[in-house]
């Protein structure tokens, strides 16, 4: 017992000694960037820099944002969806690889009931961050909606995964699978 306490107790100093050594590198975002599925190696990114899921709930803030971008948001929150798509449309012209940007495209085309293109720019959100909670959540949406739960939840588990604390996307997806799986017994 004694040396079971001994053992864990020299392998969580080594972890941690080396944790601090890695820290303490230049470059050590690269592979923690690389590990996210971010920007090659080769980029550096400050903490600044690193891309923030976005939820619906965050249409109103359009500060700072590509006039586009900013247009498109306020377009999705009046529910004018093809104005939206337009808008963002411009937007992604200048930033062709914002992820939130190719979701709140999907998100319109999904409130058009257009399947087929919302699941395009979804998976293109993903593409960009195979991280982000909106375009996973959404996604498992299009799927309970074109009535195939199984990849819903494949999307589900892809958020308790990435959620490292309770969110929002999870709950709202979690729901959604309820929901259906309680519509199709009746």
């Amino acid at each position: 017992m004694v040396r079971s306490i001994a053992l864990a107790t020299a392998l969580g100093a080594s972890i941690a000694a080396c944790g601090a050594y890695a820290l303490s590198q230049p470059g050590w975002w690269n592979f923690v960037a690389a590990w996210l599925g971010g920007p090659g190696s080769g980029a550096t990114l400050a903490i600044d820099d690193w891309p923030m899921c976005s939820t619906m709930a965050s249409l109103g803030s359009v500060e700072g944002l590509d006039p586009d971008f900013a247009a498109g948001k306020q377009a999705l929150a009046a529910g004018n969806w093809e104005a939206a798509i337009t808008a963002l449309k411009f937007a992604a012209l200048r930033d062709p690889h914002n992820a939130d940007i190719q979701n709140y495209i999907g998100y319109a085309h999904h409130r058009l009931r257009q399947a087929g293109p919302a699941m395009q720019y979804y998976h293109q959100a993903l593409t960009f961050n195979r991280r982000h909670r909106a375009a996973h959540e959404h996604l498992g949406e299009l799927y309970l909606a074109l009535g195939e739960p199984g990849k819903a939840k494949e999307h589900l588990a892809a958020l308790e995964d990435i959620c490292l604390i309770p969110c929002q996307e999870f709950d709202d997806l979690q729901r959604a699978i309820a929901t259906y799986r309680g519509s199709a017994t009746h």
